[in-house]
């Protein structure tokens, strides 16, 4: 099919989950679990033949990779959004007009949702899945790099679907992976009521400067980690280590070290030899180098560089005010943490930071929706009009007016 026709079906079977109760919803995504975790042989093949085809290097196949263990979280996930109450229906407020008129305002699905992204075919199912829980029908647009994986996962869902007597046609995968059919699909106005894109800063600036479908833009992840004077090094080590180390190719990962001068005349050494035995790679600022001469110069892009690999930038700040200059200037509005043990310093960093995640003494890491109980998420969102932070169910609705009356004229 072609992309149009594509969006057309999954527009024209909307009103299947659009109008589906709580129950069919937490049957199709129990079926969904089970089928995914009983087709795990199928689905490892198929990505194993995108795996193999990947040239972009270690990082990415990193990230196009399926395995027993990540196919079992992605099912859980799944799982977890059966636990969880559909927020279609929700009245968000009510109230009697003047003239008798019973206003109501009510939660609603968007309608088609259409969602771009690259690599990572675990999105495949947590798109699905949060589309069906939110009542939205979904159009996927996946990379080639992934279009196997992609396939295999909807494929698993969607017969998983109609093997328990619900039609899946609200769930289209597109077959067009060129850019050609990435622009067209940015295009669909009328069909997709909203777009949302995952992948990298190009691909996301892509979308947002391009399509003419409302946009829902996910951002890139350069985060910080900030140590500030009084921090404890037995706490902030650990704390920076899982924020770069844990996982390194996903936008929550600490990108950027900040660093007081006083504490990094103290730490700065034993930091730089817990980092690289980690295999981190580091650039770092002047003062930093002064401190421990070794380090490679950083240039002023390595401060805006969102690495996805075992690389760090350092810098070294005056105070909570310069850190937090710092954050705003050279970081992307998604997650940063300050170490700390001065409460004064805390507040002034989570108030000052305009990011959708700040966090006092805790890793960067935890900016993910299954971690903030949303079962899974559509995206992390880095703007703030709609939705900001990661993007569960709730944030995959609009509302409506319901006004009820009794023969009310206006004169």
């Amino acid at each position: 099919m072609t992309v149009r026709e594509t969006c057309l079906k999954a527009k024209e079977n909307s009103g299947v989950i659009a109008t589906a109760c709580e129950k069919d919803m937490n049957a199709m995504l129990a079926a969904a679990a089970v089928a995914l975790r009983a087709n795990a042989e199928y689905i490892i093949g198929e990505n194993k033949k995108d795996v193999d085809s990947c040239t972009r290097g270690e990082q990415f196949k990193d990230r196009l990779m399926l395995d027993e263990k990540r196919i079992d979280g992605i099912a859980r996930g799944l799982e977890k959004l059966t636990e969880i109450e559909c927020p279609v229906g929700e009245i968000l407020e009510e109230r009697t007009l003047y003239n008798g008129l019973k206003l109501q305002r009510v939660r609603v699905p968007m309608g088609v949702l259409g969602i771009i992204y690259e690599a990572r075919p675990n999105v495949t199912a947590d798109a699905i899945a949060l589309a069906i829980k939110s009542g939205n029908a979904v159009v996927l647009r996946g990379s080639k790099d992934a279009y196997l994986s992609n396939a295999a996962v909807t494929k698993v869902i969607k017969d998983a679907i109609g093997n328990i007597g619900y039609n899946a046609e609200f769930i289209q995968l597109i077959e067009d992976v060129s850019h050609e059919g990435a622009a067209e699909l940015m295009r669909m106005n009328g069909v997709v009521d909203v777009l949302i894109p995952r992948g990298s800063a190009a691909l996301i600036q892509n979308a947002v400067q391009n399509a003419t479908v409302p946009i829902i833009e996910t951002g890139t992840g350069n985060c910080h980690v900030y140590m500030e004077n009084s921090a404890d090094l037995s706490m902030a080590l650990p704390i920076l280590i899982n924020s770069k180390t844990q996982r390194t190719s996903v936008c929550n990962a600490c990108e950027s070290l900040l660093l007081d001068e006083d504490f990094a005349k103290k730490h700065l050494a034993e930091i730089v030899a817990a980092l690289k035995e980690k295999g981190v790679e580091i650039v770092a600022c002047g003062r930093s180098r002064k401190i421990v001469p070794e380090l490679q110069a950083a240039s002023e892009e390595d401060f805006y560089t969102e690495f996805l690999d075992m690389k760090i930038s350092i810098r070294i700040v005056d105070g909570v005010d310069d850190a937090i200059a710092c954050v705003n200037r050279y970081g992307t509005h998604h997650s940063d943490t300050i170490v700390t043990n001065d409460e004064r310093a805390a507040e002034k960093f989570l108030q000052g930071v305009d990011s959708a995640a700040v966090y006092w003494n805790a890793s960067t890491r935890f900016t993910d929706g299954f971690e903030f109980g949303l079962g899974a998420e559509m995206g992390i969102s880095t703007q703030k009009l709609h939705a900001r932070g990661p993007m569960g169910l709730k944030e995959l609705t609009s509302y409506k007016y319901v006004v009820r009356g009794n023969g009310q004229i206006r004169g």
